[in-house]
């Protein structure tokens, strides 16, 4: 029996540009949603690597049991074998992969940086309060939205996979990377393209602008889309996506 769900496997594209492509997926997803973006990117000649972060994938009981530091050296080890296939590498991550994308950034000498329906912070919610204490009670909470309310292409949504339930203890690891983001945007010295969706009912909405105004690098872009949901790079609008991807990625092969 296969210990990671078919399907959502990591993947390794190998390319002829000098630019890798790193590519991290969000809390509770897996490697799957990144790989339409993958696909699209290594068509274009780009080596691209999905990583997958440690807990996910597999079993929910496998993420209570990751830390924040467990997902950030998932990152880095990406990072480490994408070099070996390119000279530079630009990192790019959805929701929870878009902060650890800015954090990562903030500290590693990479190219550029794609930041997609990341959070600047957690909206206010009372399941969130005490979460140490609830995570000895309540140790999983059920997602508000397991039926594909947040999504507007249908097919894409029942090929998703994701846990079904989001871990109270993995709530506090994802609060804790939330709390190093302002820190680490006054760091960035790369360029950084932001995307969301104005349809995006997971993140709130003004967690885009608030991070493109914290952000101190002057190679700075945002932009929104429209049909989609939280999960952009599968959703209707995905091909916009692609494409904005795709040329931010041109631009930092062209000084490679």
């Amino acid at each position: 029996m296969a210990y990671i769900i078919p399907s959502a496997e990591p993947f390794l594209f190998p390319g002829t540009q000098k630019t890798g492509c790193l590519l991290v997926h969000g809390f509770t997803g897996t490697p799957k949603e990144m790989r339409w973006l993958g696909e699209y990117l290594n068509k274009r000649g780009y080596p691209v690597l999905g990583v997958r972060l440690t807990g996910h994938a597999t079993r929910v009981t496998d993420m209570v049991r990751s830390r924040y530091q467990d997902w950030q050296a998932s990152v880095e080890d990406g990072y480490h074998l994408l070099r070996g296939l390119s000279d530079q590498v630009v990192v790019i991550g959805l929701s929870m992969g878009g902060l650890l994308a800015l954090l990562f950034g903030a500290e590693f000498p990479v190219a550029g940086i794609v930041a997609m329906s990341t959070p600047a912070y957690l909206p206010p919610d009372p399941r969130l309060n005490r979460l140490n204490w609830r995570s000895l009670f309540t140790p999983l909470i059920p997602k508000e939205e397991p039926n594909g309310e947040d999504w507007f292409d249908d097919e894409a949504w029942r090929d998703h996979i994701s846990y079904r339930y989001n871990p109270t203890r993995s709530i506090l690891e994802l609060e804790r990377l939330l709390e190093k983001l302002p820190g680490a945007l006054a760091q960035i010295d790369k360029p950084v393209l932001l995307i969301h969706s104005k349809n995006d009912h997971y993140v709130p909405h003004d967690s885009m602008p608030r991070i493109f105004d914290a952000l101190t690098t002057p190679q700075k872009r945002m932009v929104w889309v429209e049909k989609s949901g939280h999960v952009i790079t599968r959703d209707a609008d995905r091909l916009k996506v692609f494409e904005a991807v795709a040329e931010f990625v041109r631009e930092r092969d062209k000084t490679a």
